[in-house]
């Protein structure tokens, strides 16, 4: 991978509308916070929690993770990070956002995700996957599943909550059959510097509409390579979440 450093920066507040306190959640013998901070150390050697609360703070110490305070009133996990970044003092290459409400995130995700830095043109990273018509078309046009469009060098054309492409001259019933669809998997990559540049940036017209910060970087025109990964996450937004993850995880021997 061109030789390239990672450090990995995982955000994790406690201030949550829908599940305040979800990074302190358990999922087994293991909070939330923990189990994602050991997953991704399976992949990268430098990780830490950037979180603006004690308890979690307490958390990560008492769980051997590396953690680092950062002000209550960033506007997104981005901002959180480029402020932990600085806060550590990171000289790594590429900085790796990872969700803190994915417990079960795949190592292979992440070596995927450092791959795309093998293209010198990548400013930036992220990973899509295959929609599954089997879902069907209400689940595709669930506002809440971000969709991406990306060129043949898998450069990301645009992010979007409404369904893209628009499929001409065919019933929306018959959409999922005439092409393939790809939902947006929220984990990000940036070079260091771009990171820094991309978090001074202000709010886009497109990012204002969509409520979708990655618009910002495209409509300044950093490069997004996009990786395809066929895995599953599981995303914990709500405490129904965390029941279904728990179970998933209780039928899948991961509750470890």
């Amino acid at each position: 991978m061109n030789n390239l450093t990672f450090t990995a920066v995982i955000p994790a507040r406690y201030a949550s509308t829908r599940f305040p306190g979800k990074p302190l959640a358990q999922i087994g013998d293991h909070s939330m916070v923990s189990r994602v901070y050991r997953q991704v150390k399976k992949a990268v050697d430098d990780v830490w929690v950037a979180t603006d609360d004690n308890r979690i703070y307490d958390e990560c110490l008492r769980t051997g993770a590396k953690v680092v305070m950062t002000s209550p009133d960033h506007q997104s996990g981005t901002d959180r990070i480029n402020e932990a970044v600085e806060a550590i003092g990171c000289k790594s290459d590429v900085i790796i956002n990872v969700q803190g409400d994915e417990p079960f995130i795949s190592p292979e995700q992440i070596t995927l995700l450092k791959s795309c830095f093998d293209d010198d043109n990548s400013h930036i990273a992220t990973l899509a996957r295959k929609f599954d018509p089997q879902k069907g078309f209400e689940a595709l046009f669930d506002p809440n599943l971000v969709k991406v469009t990306f060129s043949e060098r898998m450069q990301a054309l645009y992010f979007s909550r409404s369904i893209i492409p628009y499929v001409r001259g065919a019933e929306w019933t018959e959409w999922l059959g005439k092409t393939t669809f790809y939902s947006h998997v929220g984990i990000y990559a940036y070079r260091r510097n771009v990171l820094a540049e991309v978090t001074a940036l202000p709010r886009s017209t497109h990012e204002i509409a969509e409520s979708l910060e990655q618009l910002r970087w495209l409509d300044n025109g950093y490069n997004i390579k996009v990786a395809i990964t066929d895995r599953p996450t599981i995303g914990i937004d709500t405490p129904t979440d965390l029941e279904a993850a728990i179970k998933f995880a209780s039928d899948n021997n991961l509750l470890d």
